[in-house]
């Protein structure tokens, strides 16, 4: 994957909300525990802030996750579970709230975000929806994810594969086909937030460790499965190894430090951070030793999709992500995806400030 470098006499064009501590002595092995002395709001758990290192410069991680740096995140209230169906269910009865994926699509928005001159496509094309993971019947080569997404018309979240399905028996499962905007309505609503990248991931790791997982160095210890991802060769044939072929119920896995389900696989998660592959080398161009509550940069850039200007992080991986692909199954592991992008494998969870 290619990056480009952005020289430093730019950087004045981009606000990182970051912070600067420039302290001689910086403590950086903080542990993160929870504490009984706060109550957190039902189904959320207290995260103790602290210091960590933020990303990872280790050889088996993306360019994009590098270089580290010390961060520091102050206390929060963070969902236990990702936001269930139920859950966005109550949202949607009590607003009467439309998610994008059941809007038709606004093709003078869409053409904002494309080379000048490209053709309209056929309004067949325009209607809600969303893509769908349509693994084909054999092997393909991977550097074509065209050959297993598929957009398909009356894909939302009440209807995951399309028109014909449905949720009823997954009250439990994290809700999917979720844009940006619907996860911001629905945070908004309960009185909450989308957190930062840097609050996700300090909520993911638990505290300052240099394992690859969270649980440790191995993927499966023993063979136990800790995380819903994708077993068997990517993608035609899933041998569902963890029990579940797509998305499973929410605390289907055992917890993390904190008290946080699924934090690694599952769905993908929405964050607030605007999505650059070269975050963190502009917070250390800055001259920070420690980053204070960053909250990424101004503006997002993708060299990938160089005319698409709307992209957010999003974090955690999901049950698509393959030791053959896409291996993001990692606290670490971040994701570009357009902030107009529904997926049925892309959710939420939110957070509470502690006031």
């Amino acid at each position: 994957m290619k990056y480009y470098f952005i020289p430093l006499a730019l950087l004045s064009l981009f606000l990182l909300n970051c912070k600067n501590n420039n302290a001689e002595t910086v403590e950086t092995n903080e542990t993160a525990v929870n504490t009984n002395s706060i109550i957190a709001p039902k189904g959320m758990v207290y995260i103790s802030g602290g210091t960590f290192t933020m990303g990872s410069s280790e050889e088996y991680a993306e360019k994009d996750e590098g270089p580290e740096v010390l961060v520091k995140v102050d206390s929060f209230f963070m969902d236990e579970t990702e936001v269930t169906n139920a859950q966005f269910k109550a949202f949607v009865d009590e607003t009467g709230y439309i998610t994008v994926s059941e809007r038709p699509v606004d093709w003078n928005q869409i053409k904002k975000d494309l080379p000048e001159g490209t053709p309209k496509p056929h309004d067949s094309l325009l209607q809600p929806g969303s893509l769908v993971f349509s693994p084909p019947p054999h092997a393909v080569n991977l550097n074509d994810y065209s050959q297993w997404w598929l957009w398909v018309n009356g894909a939302d979240w009440k209807h995951p594969q399309g028109p014909n399905s449905n949720i009823e028996g997954k009250d439990n499962h994290p809700v999917v086909h979720i844009a940006y905007e619907d996860a911001e309505a629905y945070a908004k609503w309960a009185g909450k937030r989308l957190p930062t990248e840097a609050e996700w991931e300090f909520a993911s790791r638990g505290s300052d460790n240099r394992n690859q997982f969270v649980w440790g160095k191995e993927l499966t210890p023993q063979g136990t499965y800790l995380a819903n991802f994708f077993q068997g060769d990517f993608p035609h044939k899933n041998t569902q190894k963890d029990g579940f072929e797509t998305s499973a119920p929410v605390k289907s896995y055992t917890e993390n430090i904190f008290g946080l389900y699924d934090m690694i696989g599952n769905v993908w998660e929405w964050t607030s951070d605007w999505y650059r592959p070269d975050t963190k080398k502009m917070y250390l161009a800055n001259g920070t030793k420690l980053c204070y509550n960053p909250t990424g940069p101004e503006s997002s850039y993708d060299p990938n999709d160089p005319y698409s200007t709307q992209k957010r992080v999003i974090k955690g991986g999901s049950f698509l992500c393959s030791e053959q692909y896409c291996s993001n199954y990692r606290s670490t592991s971040r994701m570009a995806t357009s902030t107009d992008s529904g997926q049925n494998h892309l959710g939420f969870r939110c957070v509470k400030d502690i006031e």
